[in-house]
């Protein structure tokens, strides 16, 4: 292995030297632990283990965990595979830099992160080299029957590399968002602002569904689509579409949601793909007779209002899942501040807290200038960083959050009961189904360590975060143990 090959699938290798460092007992009562600190001079390093002991019932902050509680199944974690990321990972790396990087982010051989939850974008977003959708006209013509729809855009780097994730990790569940319909479909002509026409609303469900079909013709299966891409925006310079709740509503419920049910086969239809701040956009859609049957679940952004909005949908509608779809790491308030524990905290524990069955942050990769972009955001930094010089890649913050996560809650596992302490430690629970091991995830806020004690099964351990920092505990329990 050359050494420029070690030295980026360092923190890999990290993790599969940790199962030689900390083992667990023949008895299973030890507990190993990964932290990863905010400045990543500890990174996803494994730590002392923890041992479970007789509980004392002592300590301020305490996390009970019952594991005879039990939630949603986790889809999984990752990040979004928009053309600038596919770009770059295509065309900025070797081949073998580029094995590389897909193996330690899908992969779980090595110690990989085992990323099993992706996003493609349907057409472009700021985040591609220029504005198109797969069903321009050379003149701008309404094209009703779709003649001039194709994916040929997406033929030098989206497919190969979504084909290469795929062979990877053959369980990655992809899901797909348009930024804007074809112009010709809006008021505005254009892919820059306006609304969808009612009288394309037939014709947009059905360039929703040709995607479906030619990715997976390609080898691309889509489990899961949007319709809209922050349907309640309107960017100046990149393409958007403002379709509010009883747009979606007549769209899902009179066009897409009855031609999927026809198909038989799917794919399922997420409802609003936008921030925590406006609710009552999904509930519209939810509260509507003829959407809700077609409605599987809530897809949420990050960049408006709080994790917690996602229960009261949930409550209100327990039969809808979760996702949490989109959020971008950069250089604003509070990102910049709250760095790794502020990331892991919302986008991982309080999402999947408030019943998120997968969580995404936005671009996968970009380059040193935080793009190519066409538009947009200028600011946002992709979890991982590739030098267009020279294929080097720095991980981000968000690498590490979906590292703690992803590499040890494999997809099929159930979030379990964990109670909170109310104070700066953020926690939540799992257990796999492959192999009944629980997993605890937790983060530090507090600019001081923090103590607190892990109680399971009447037996607890004790353990002290470092300031600004992020944990993973695996242990398997005992068998009077196990709930």
């Amino acid at each position: 292995m050359t050494r420029h090959l070690i030295r980026r699938l360092r923190p890999a290798l990290l993790l599969s030297a940790c199962m030689l460092v900390a083992p667990f007992a023949a008895d299973a009562q030890d507990v190993a632990v990964w932290i990863t600190t905010a400045d990543h001079s500890t990174a996803l390093a494994p730590a002392a283990p923890a041992r479970f002991t007789a509980d004392d019932g002592a300590g301020k902050s305490r996390i009970a965990i019952d594991g005879t509680r039990q939630f949603q199944e986790i889809v999984g974690f990752g990040a979004s595979l928009t053309d600038s990321s596919a770009w770059l990972i295509q065309h900025k790396l070797d081949a073998q830099q580029r094995d590389a990087l897909l193996r330690e982010l899908f992969g779980r051989d090595d110690g990989g992160l085992g990323l099993s939850f992706s996003r493609l974008t349907i057409g472009a977003s700021d985040f591609s080299r220029h504005h198109y959708s797969l069903a321009d006209t050379p003149d701008g013509t309404p094209d009703p029957e779709l003649k001039h729809f194709s994916i040929d855009e997406n033929r030098g780097d989206v497919i190969p590399v979504a084909r290469a994730m795929l062979a990877v990790n053959p369980q990655l569940k992809i899901m797909a968002s348009p930024w804007s319909a074809p112009g010709w479909m809006k008021d505005t002509n254009s892919l820059i602002q306006g609304t969808l026409l009612p009288q394309y609303y037939d014709a947009f469900s059905r360039y929703l569904l040709k995607y479906v079909d030619a990715y997976a013709a390609e080898g691309i299966p889509i489990f899961a689509l949007t319709v809209q891409n922050e349907p309640d925006y309107e960017p100046k310079d990149y393409p958007g579409m403002r379709l509010n709740a009883p747009a979606r509503a007549r769209l899902i419920g009179d066009h897409l949601g009855p031609m999927i049910a026809i198909r038989g086969s799917g794919p399922l239809i997420f409802d609003w793909d936008h921030n925590w701040d406006k609710p009552q956009e999904p509930l519209g859609v939810l509260g509507d007779a003829k959407a809700n049957p077609h409605v599987a679940a809530v897809a949420w952004h990050c960049y408006g209002g709080e994790v917690a909005a996602q229960s009261p949908v949930h409550d209100a509608f327990p039969d809808k899942d979760a996702y949490m779809t989109e959020c971008s790491g950069g250089d604003w308030e509070p990102v910049r501040s709250g760095g790794l524990p502020l990331q892991m905290k919302n986008i991982i524990i309080r999402s999947a807290r408030h019943w998120a069955r997968g969580a995404l942050f936005w671009n996968l990769a970009l380059d040193e200038n935080n793009g190519p972009y066409a538009g947009g955001c200028d600011t946002c930094r992709g979890v991982v960083t590739i030098d267009s010089r020279t294929g080097a890649i720095t991980r981000t913050d968000e690498y590490y959050a979906l590292a703690h996560a992803s590499r040890f809650v494999r997809q099929g596992a159930h979030r379990i009961a964990s109670s909170e302490t109310g104070d700066d430690l953020d926690n939540v629970a799992f257990r796999n189904a492959d192999d009944g091991s629980l997993v605890l995830l937790v983060a530090n806020s507090a600019k001081q360590p923090r103590r607190f004690s892990a109680v399971q099964g009447g037996k607890a351990f004790d353990y002290t975060l470092p300031a600004r920092s992020v944990a993973t505990f695996v242990w398997k329990p005992a068998a009077a143990q196990h709930d």
